[in-house]
């Protein structure tokens, strides 16, 4: 559901990082609002709304939006399938526009910042906490690779996939085996890089 940095510039590209940031994180606060006044159906349609105006605001058009829509396709069916089969449609409606909002939110931040800029707002933040201990370079290099594993695990899981499909044979629970085994190995040339750089300790 994470989309990395996609070069451009529009309005959001230009934005600086730290602003983005807080406007995703007003963003959410305002859902959770929301979900705790009761404020229904409308709200949530007009929160998608918004989370989905802003890809037309960033110049990245309706292609970007429906790609974004499209990686969530799976969220929004079994989350809103769940809710309208054990609670009601409204709920479904309701709970699910919001979850998707925030997330499109989060892949727009993604898709608008350079990896290198959110990076240095995370270590400006958890600066302050170095008087406890905690690295802020090893923060940021920690959220960099997190970030940067999802779309390789991603590709693992279509070279998986395109393979079994080649060998005829059906795809179920067992492609979970090759994929562990797939990003095991490349998590272990990641710290071997790492430990050649002295980056590790």
């Amino acid at each position: 559901m994470i989309s990395l940095y996609r070069p451009g510039d529009g309005v959001l590209h230009r934005m600086p990082a730290g602003v983005k940031l807080a406007m995703l994180a007003a963003f959410a606060l305002l859902l959770s609002v929301l979900a705790m006044v009761g404020l229904g159906m409308a709200a949530s349609i007009a929160a998608l709304a918004v989370a989905s105006s802003f890809y037309l605001i960033a110049g990245l058009g309706f292609r970007a939006l429906g790609e974004a829509s499209w990686r969530l396709r799976w969220l929004i069916l079994v989350l809103g399938g769940a809710l309208w089969l054990f609670t009601s449609a409204e709920d479904a409606i309701v709970n699910t526009s919001r979850v998707v909002a925030l997330l499109l939110f989060a892949e727009l931040v993604t898709r608008t910042t350079r990896m290198g800029d959110l990076l240095d707002v995370f270590r400006t933040l958890v600066r302050p906490l170095r008087r406890f201990g905690v690295d802020p370079d090893a923060v940021a290099l920690t959220l960099s690779l997190t970030i940067a594993m999802i779309p390789v695990i991603a590709g693992f899981a279509a070279q998986v996939r395109d393979a079994q499909r080649a060998r005829g044979v059906r795809i179920g629970p067992r492609a979970v085996l090759p994929l562990l085994v797939l990003t095991m190995k490349h998590a272990d040339e990641v710290g071997d890089a790492l430990t050649a750089r002295g980056l590790t300790r």
